[in-house]
């Protein structure tokens, strides 16, 4: 009998086609927009490109039969800097996604590109509420946790605990500002009390005069607005005073991984931190994080891991949609569950993601048993308690409909 070999020769053909045209084909762009040297370096930087290019690596590094490019350039941390970026990478680089970026009035700032460009944010730092409220954008999904779901279960569980008075040191930009106002609501709906705050600028060395501020005011808490490099110093410092041996305790509203592992145990026990993410939660996290720390020398904090999850979130879409275009792959965002590392969770119509946080307290050294084993988990916090409900969102469109 005689077999043809033409069938197989097209097929061998046609797949030889289709790896040429991937490797050749315009590719997808990413851009991860990332403080790579100033005081939140840390907690996202180099850490954020590399959970990005994980994702690539984990979804296949092609979308469409489109290989997949990353970009990655430090926005200082400054609004403009940041938007001339933005703009470029849109308007010359054909950049179809932009992710991480940290601090709230730069996020602010390249939405409102973003938003005249239509184009998609993945939103994986910045924590002001305000990104998918009143200034929001179609085409930006908030992974982030943000000042209201930060400021709920801390404030619920410390002031059940007997703190009842509270005095806030908090940062003098978006960020503090918001949290501070969305934590002081939660306290006084808790039945506490804010007996008084002090703003500090970014990148504060000193914080001598803020902490005898609030070892004076006589607060049962001292809550940090503040992050990265700031809220490290703060905690070292109020060491120094005496705050927590005088009977104070201390409320870090947006605290990393990293922080504490820089801090160490016995300057950061007692701490309450609340994360959506913590490294040893279950064994995804756990198998995820040890391939981030095999390449990065340390654990992932949860912004590196929320740039991780919002990257393969976008290319799933992308696929599903069919199209690199920002309005059908973003409706295919919010129509699909997000897996938050094996936990299901959703999209909003404002583009809030909904997932479940947690309040934990670091451990003493006596208590933390491994290396990172830093975490002892307080109580969960369901997302529908969390985040704010959609029916008090002032999101124009939104509210439009």
């Amino acid at each position: 009998m005689i077999v043809s070999m033409r069938p197989l020769a097209f097929a061998a053909a046609l797949l030889a086609t289709t790896a040429a045209y991937a490797q050749t084909a315009k590719p997808v762009k990413i851009g991860v927009l990332a403080d790579e040297a100033g005081f939140a370096s840390d907690i996202g930087g180099k850490g954020a490109t590399l959970a990005t290019r994980m994702a690539v690596e984990d979804f296949g590094g092609t979308v469409l039969n489109r290989p997949i490019e990353i970009l990655s350039a430090d926005m200082q941390n400054k609004p403009d800097v940041a938007s001339n970026i933005a703009r470029q990478w849109f308007d010359v680089d054909g950049v179809d996604m932009v992710t991480d970026i940290p601090v709230s009035s730069v996020a602010l700032a390249v939405q409102a590109v973003a938003r005249e460009k239509k184009k998609v944010l993945m939103i994986s730092a910045a924590t002001t509420t305000e990104l998918t409220n009143a200034q929001c954008s179609p085409y930006t999904i908030h992974w982030a946790d943000d000042t209201a779901s930060l400021s709920v279960g801390a404030t619920k569980a410390v002031v059940q605990a007997g703190g009842t008075s509270w005095y806030f040191i908090t940062a003098d930009f978006a960020f503090g500002t918001a949290m501070e106002k969305a934590a002081s609501d939660a306290i006084k709906q808790a039945g506490g009390t804010v007996l008084g705050s002090v703003k500090h600028p970014i990148g504060t060395s000193d914080f001598g005069s803020y902490l005898l501020s609030a070892q004076g005011s006589g607060a049962k808490v001292v809550a940090l607005a503040n992050v990265g490099a700031d809220t490290i110093g703060a905690i070292k410092q109020a060491g120094e005073f005496g705050l927590i041996a005088g009977g104070q305790r201390m409320v870090g509203y947006i605290v990393f991984i990293t922080d504490v592992h820089s801090l160490g145990l016995e300057l950061a026990k007692g701490l309450y931190v609340t994360e959506g993410f913590y490294w040893d939660q279950n064994d995804q996290t756990r198998a995820w994080s040890k391939r981030f720390f095999e390449r990065h020398g340390k654990m992932p904090s949860k912004e590196q891991a929320n740039t991780y999850l919002a990257t393969l979130h976008w290319l799933k879409a992308v696929k599903a949609a069919g199209t690199t275009d920002s309005e059908p792959v973003t409706a295919a965002m919010k129509a699909m569950p997000t897996d938050y590392f094996g936990v299901p969770g959703s999209v909003r119509k404002d583009g809030r993601v909904l997932y479940d946080l947690a309040l934990y307290q670091v451990k003493s050294p006596a208590e933390s048993k491994a290396p990172w084993d830093y975490y002892t988990q307080v109580r969960a916090i369901p997302a529908a308690e969390a985040f704010l409900p959609l029916e008090k969102s002032t999101c124009p469109f939104v509210t439009a409909k």
